[in-house]
């Protein structure tokens, strides 16, 4: 094994961590993964034991670096994405958090958000950060810590408390945490805290202002793929050794990055917890008119998306498996779904935590709905998987509205194919389903985990493992490709009874 052969990345995701080695072709040469704990201490609230998630993230290193027999001399560099938005906030000088981290699917800041509507700052924060005001994003978690958690403010302003979303966090420890662990984030994540003007690519005083949130308190902003490093690994840390630190994007961009979608109009879809549509949209930003987000795609002013944001995906499988019992693992939906011919008329709205993209409902929640004496486990489980579905394909409609009503001359979209990517794509059955319901071609890469890929390929680019974006091309390659099948009235006939759902969904909480 020669010197610098591989470039690896600590995905770090909602479900748990993994740590993944590629060789240059940006093929898997090993892999470790562990789970943590979801935490819901009542209705709405979601937390992770952010110790924790660094003892897994310990964990998955040693675990990869142990099957694959490699050493920290091994590794050219390191890059890490991340559940964007989940907030956690700890004393520098200790590494403790204050507070468990609030996971970005968490709505316990609904009352914040709702002032901020009623005070009319809507307009002005989409215009500033390209977001909507939603519980979803990581400023109104760290006002909800600040005024919350006693005592956090006065640490905060003695420079006691910062702040970062896991990204933030994963890099801290690594590069040594209390012993002189770096405080960055990039452009991808702090994009997502509605804390960043998209324009000036800096942190907003008026937003700060609006919060309440000490400047001290938020990290360095660097590039996504950083020339001049974040750090290196501690050499008493998990690598045993010292491994440069350079990539960072937050998961739903790095996948893009990973599905080499370099170039305004190329775009995919992640099917994890959640499911994230991206569209690369080059240096123009896109505002949205039709419920979706702007955001950084990567390396700061060089590119920006548009981003259908869907809170629940195969969390809503994780549902059926942990809540309902009536399935005993993910790959099991598959043969389940099969087995019968169609839903039976069901319909399951999955907003246990409210709708994200394009409805942006905070009061929505669940529905399963058109059930009769006839519906069995098996219906359910299907319609399970074709809610997944019919929300990408909200989310894709509201796309090519955006932008066919924007400015842009050089972004055109007409999803005739769509990328994909994430852990559920393994399901084939998923994959048939989405391509019916779309009427388009779905493909599947070879590498699926494009999310780990895509930090991977940002530190190595970083450091000369790879040279160049065309470099990265070469290594894309399709494991499969799945055809639509069903014409186009049953196509619609569908579509139109997901909408019904919907709105029986919608506005429940009031």
């Amino acid at each position: 094994m020669s010197q610098l052969s591989y470039v690896a990345a600590v995905d770090q995701g909602t479900t748990g961590t993994r740590f993944m080695i590629f060789n240059h072709a940006g093929q898997v040469v090993a892999s470790h993964y562990e789970e943590h704990h979801q935490i819901y201490p009542q209705p709405g609230w979601v937390e992770h034991d952010a110790g924790e998630i660094w003892d897994r993230t310990r964990t998955t290193i040693g675990g990869a670096m142990a099957k694959a027999q490699v050493r920290a001399e091994h590794l050219a560099a390191i890059g890490v994405t991340n559940q964007r938005e989940t907030t956690v906030v700890w004393n520098p000088k200790t590494g403790a958090p204050y507070y468990n981290a609030i996971v970005w699917q968490d709505t316990r800041t609904q009352t914040i958000c709702e002032k901020l509507i009623a005070d009319g700052r809507a307009e002005m924060l989409r215009a500033k950060t390209g977001l909507p005001i939603a519980t979803y994003f990581s400023a109104p978690k760290m006002q909800w810590l600040l005024e919350n958690v006693s005592g956090l403010r006065a640490h905060a302003e003695r420079g006691d408390a910062i702040f970062g979303n896991m990204d933030t966090w994963v890099i801290w420890n690594l590069t040594g945490g209390a012993r002189g662990g770096v405080h960055i984030t990039d452009f991808t994540n702090a994009s997502r805290t509605m804390l960043l003007n998209l324009r000036t690519l800096d942190w907003d005083d008026e937003l700060l202002t609006l919060f309440n949130i000490p400047r001290a308190m938020l990290p360095q902003l660097r590039p996504s793929s950083d020339q001049n490093l974040y750090g290196f690994t501690d050499p008493t840390g998990p690598c045993n050794g010292r491994v440069s630190i350079c990539g960072d994007l937050g998961d739903q961009q790095a996948a893009l990055f990973g599905q080499v979608g370099f170039e305004p109009g190329e775009a995919k879809n992640t099917y994890g917890t959640g499911c994230f549509l991206l569209l690369n949209t080059g240096n123009e930003i896109v505002p949205s008119q039709s419920g979706l987000l702007t955001t950084v795609a990567s390396n700061g002013a060089t590119c920006f998306a548009l981003e259908g944001s869907i809170a629940i995906a195969g969390a809503a499988v994780q549902w059926l498996r942990d809540n309902l019992k009536i399935i005993s693992n993910a790959a099991e939906t598959e043969e389940i779904a099969q087995s019968v011919a169609d839903t039976g008329g069901v319909y399951f709205v999955p907003a246990f935590n409210g709708l994200f993209a394009p409805h942006w409902d905070m009061y929505a929640r669940g529905a399963l709905v058109g059930m009769t004496r006839y519906t069995r486990r098996e219906h359910i489980v299907r319609a399970t998987l074709e809610a997944i579905c019919y929300q990408t394909r909200e989310v894709i409609e509201a796309m090519e509205k955006d932008i066919a009503l924007s400015d842009s001359r050089r972004v055109a979209v007409s999803l005739k194919t769509l990328k994909v990517d994430g852990g559920a794509v393994k399901n084939n059955f998923l994959m048939q389903l989405q391509a019916d319901i779309l009427g388009a071609r779905v493909v599947r890469p070879i590498v699926n985990e494009t999310t780990a890929l895509g930090a991977a390929y940002a530190a190595g680019l970083a450091v000369g493992f790879w040279t160049s974006l065309d470099e990265l091309r070469q290594n894309w390659g399709v494991d499969r490709v799945f055809e639509p099948q069903w014409d186009a009235a049953r196509r619609e006939e569908g579509y139109a009874g997901w909408r019904r759902a919907v709105e029986r969904a919608k506005g429940w909480l009031k």
